[in-house]
């Protein structure tokens, strides 16, 4: 889009014509050419009159469209381009997401009918990722093992796509929480210490892996990595004899007093989600917990076009001087 910077600049094309017919025109007196015979020169003048007029009027011409050109390139032209986004500074985000067997129990909620609970994280998540613009998010996942399924990256689309297209059982039936999160840390090791946030969401307790919770805290701790833990399924259901508090969960044993110890040695919170809607709600908390840092910022690159009217004006005016010789 053609923009100009000091569009005033144009009023002085109304102001010249002005000054030029307001100031007094200086008087120019020359002294009668006495001849014996006007006869033969009639035919001469008139031709010469014609010829001077047709100058005239083209130096006038080119004189006008020199004024225009200097005036233009005085109101300083430019082209604006379109709006680009620019990188923000967000924090550097991993979620890890719990995809062992027990991630297929169909005791969650979605519209009134019972869904799994990895379709039910799914749907959630997938708005919480898309709110995230700004951030460097990156996607875990775990069972047995750990994974980097997406390094981290601001491209959030890929990650919400991949995350939609992650398979249950993949990563083995058990659970790898120490792992999980040494393996976070390390890769949240690369980023700046500011923003470095860790979610952890599973329906199981540790027992599978090289590293203990514990020493996997104290490596976040080091690290100043923040996680916040998600414990997913059903409420507990008692299977014990009367007199005897034996609860598990259907389909698998959840040990959130771990899950609490993680949250609160690095800073993080738990929550619990036995449904659809509570954990939307734990999402909502989360994003007032973990703010994006700032709104995309746009920026509209700029070129001058001011060389262009300055090059026309100075090659009209260089000739109407040369003319002049």
């Amino acid at each position: 889009m053609l923009e100009f910077l000091w569009p005033w600049a144009f009023a002085l094309l109304v102001l010249l014509p002005v000054l030029r017919f307001a100031l007094p025109r200086k008087s120019n007196k020359q002294s009668a050419l006495t001849v014996p015979n006007v006869e033969d020169f009639r035919f001469k003048e008139q031709f010469r009159g014609l010829f001077v007029s047709g100058r005239r009027w083209w130096r006038l011409l080119l004189l006008v469209l020199a004024t225009i050109a200097l005036v233009t390139a005085l109101a300083r032209p430019q082209w604006s381009g379109d709006p680009v986004a620019l990188p923000t500074e967000g924090r550097d985000m991993f979620l890890a997401i719990d995809i062992s067997q027990s991630m297929q129990q169909a005791d969650m909620r979605l519209n009134n009918r019972e869904v799994t609970r990895i379709a039910a994280l799914k749907h959630v998540v997938e708005p919480f990722i898309e709110q995230r613009e700004g951030d460097r998010l990156g996607l875990i996942v775990f069972g047995t093992g750990a994974y980097v399924y997406v390094p981290l990256t601001a491209d959030i689309k890929t990650v919400n796509q991949l995350l939609q297209e992650t398979p249950v059982g993949i990563a083995g039936g058990q659970t790898a929480i120490g792992d999980t999160l040494g393996l976070a840390v390390k890769r949240l090791l690369e980023r700046p210490i500011d923003h470095r946030i860790l979610i952890l969401m599973t329906d199981g307790s540790h027992n599978s892996g090289v590293l203990t919770p514990e020493e996997a805290i104290k490596l976040a701790v080091d690290a100043n990595v923040r996680i916040h833990t998600i414990g997913l399924g059903s409420e507990p259901v008692n299977f014990g004899r009367p007199g005897f508090n034996r609860f598990f969960r259907r389909g698998s044993f959840m040990d959130t007093e771990n899950l609490e110890n993680i949250a609160a040695q690095t800073g993080g919170r738990f929550f619990r989600a036995t449904d659809t809607n509570s954990l939307e709600r734990v999402y909502d908390h989360i994003m007032q917990l973990e703010p994006v840092s700032q709104d995309p910022e746009t920026l509209r690159p700029v070129k001058s076009l001011v060389h262009w009217p300055l090059l026309l004006a100075s090659l009209l005016f260089g000739y109407l001087w040369w003319s002049r010789r």
